[in-house]
């Protein structure tokens, strides 16, 4: 994990005097540590930090880097990290069960008409006919582990043509793609800035998009600890307000691609301080573009996502029937779409 701080200098220009112009002035200079991966997806928390939309909100952000989502979902609950944005696992349904996180806002999403995770056959599964999704019957599948979106895509895929498939559980996406390269598993689903390069090289081979199987999938979500959610009401709203505006510069730059060819290189190159940093500019300019995936305006959230979702995770063991929406989510922050 690294920690990363700036001190919201950019809502201080001008003095003291200003601060009341800057949003509430009860949240002048208030700390909050903000968990964050270093994927294209997160991207409008760093707009909103580097564009100056928290410090405007009174906000003082720190951010804390992760390897994983779910170590992040651990350090919400905990309070080491007050707000991030991961996907819905079974990891995550465990600890709101608990009453230690809360799902406050929708973020990344897969849209018909824009390059979204991509489904994968290794070489030699192509080689043998894997040509198609609809083609996974007695395949086997990646995923991280039991219970995460890599699970669940695979379930609803295989399930569109009532295809059996072995799922493999392999921990992290390094240990997935060397086994997507060696043959050792069949197909796979990833975000596209994996995938593209993936396939663009010749290691494994496209046939499918998750769009096509998972309409209007909400992939991530925004989520704070129960306890912020409950008491913490002014700050909160405040992050998700920047987190927004960040959203929509991404959106405009690199997603709808409106906002012109200067503000979407502009873009990268404020996206590249946080991801592919060991790459240089020209060789992370285009993952990260590739990577560009639909952020819902204002945090919205697809409840009708959700409820599949915990509907899956129940269907499968994975949760407590008892478990639902209002366990995992607070539907009064933004929203509900």
């Amino acid at each position: 994990m690294t920690d990363f701080s700036r001190r919201g200098a950019l809502g201080l220009i001008g003095g003291a005097a200003t601060l009341p112009m800057l949003g509430s002035p009860a949240l002048a200079n208030t700390r909050i540590n903000v968990g964050a991966l270093r994927f294209t997806s997160h991207a409008p928390s760093f707009v909103a930090y580097e564009r100056g939309y928290f410090a405007d909100e009174g906000l003082d952000v720190e951010f804390k880097f992760f390897q994983a989502a779910q170590p992040m979902a651990v350090a919400i609950a905990s309070g080491d990290a007050d707000y991030a944005v991961t996907a819905i696992s079974g990891g995550l349904v465990s600890l709101a069960e608990k009453g230690a996180t809360k799902v406050i806002g929708g973020a990344l999403s897969e849209e018909p008409g824009i390059d979204g995770q991509m489904i994968l056959a290794s070489n030699a599964a192509f080689e043998a006919g894997l040509t198609d999704p609809t083609l996974l019957d007695g395949k086997s599948f990646a995923m991280t582990q039991a219970g995460s979106s890599f699970h669940y895509m695979g379930s609803r895929i295989a399930g569109a043509s009532d295809a059996t498939v072995n799922f493999k559980p392999l921990q992290k996406v390094g240990a997935i793609i060397g086994a997507m390269k060696s043959g050792q598993v069949d197909a796979w689903t990833i975000v596209p800035h994996i995938g593209k390069a993936l396939a663009g090289a010749g290691a494994v081979q496209h046939i499918g998009m998750v769009s096509d199987y998972i309409p209007d999938y909400q992939v991530t979500t925004v989520f704070t600890s129960a306890a912020n959610a409950a008491n913490e009401r002014a700050r909160t709203e405040a992050f998700l307000r920047a987190f927004g505006k960040g959203a929509d510069d991404f959106n405009a730059a690199l997603v709808d691609k409106t906002a012109g060819d200067d503000a979407a290189e502009e873009m990268v190159t404020l996206i590249h301080k946080y991801v592919y940093t060991d790459r240089p500019y020209e060789k992370a300019a285009p993952s990260i573009r590739n990577g560009a995936m639909r952020i819902n305006k204002n945090a919205a959230l697809n409840m009708k996502s959700v409820e599949d979702q915990l509907g899956w995770f129940r269907s499968e063991g994975l949760i407590k029937d008892s478990i639902t929406t209002e366990t995992l989510v607070d539907p009064s922050y933004v929203e509900v779409i």
